[in-house]
């Protein structure tokens, strides 16, 4: 069974794996082409984060920023032995969830052109590609997409 609940990304296995999910990123894009919150940043008051467990071992992350008319969502990662098992959706949901109860009309990302698993998982659930926004710029790496709720 997976659980998704909120958790301090300072927990040792959430650090862990946003650790994993950054070195990947920067194995991947360039330094400019990376968006990732650092993980002190994740602990401010206008961001819900999750982690998904497995037992008692987390296996994924993600977040929700809240921004000024809609939430954006940062920090997806599942752990590579977890993937595949339904991790991603079950904390999407929660966001999805969390997004709505707090009144927000829209949920946006921003995420690399070669994560096309990732693109799957975000049109799976209804996202579309849009142009750019917030304080992102068009970059060759950057795919955007957003969510009406």
């Amino acid at each position: 069974m997976i659980i998704v609940e909120r958790t301090d990304p300072h927990h040792p296995q959430a650090t862990a794996l946003l650790r994993q999910s950054h070195a990947l990123m920067q194995s991947l894009f360039s330094a400019e082409d990376n968006h990732y919150l650092e993980i002190d940043d994740l602990v401010a008051d206008d961001i819900y984060f999750f982690t998904a467990r497995i037992s008692d071992q987390i296996v994924g992350t993600g977040a929700l920023k809240v921004r000024p008319g809609y939430g954006e969502i940062k920090s997806m990662f599942v752990d590579e032995t977890a993937r595949g098992k339904g991790v991603a959706d079950a904390i999407l949901r929660q966001i999805d969830d969390q997004a709505r109860e707090a009144g927000l009309p829209m949920l946006k990302l921003e995420t690399g052109n070669l994560l096309h698993a990732a693109h799957k998982l975000y049109a799976r659930h209804g996202f579309t590609t849009c142009g750019v926004f917030g304080d992102y710029v068009e970059a060759k790496s950057s795919i955007f997409m957003e969510k009406q709720l």
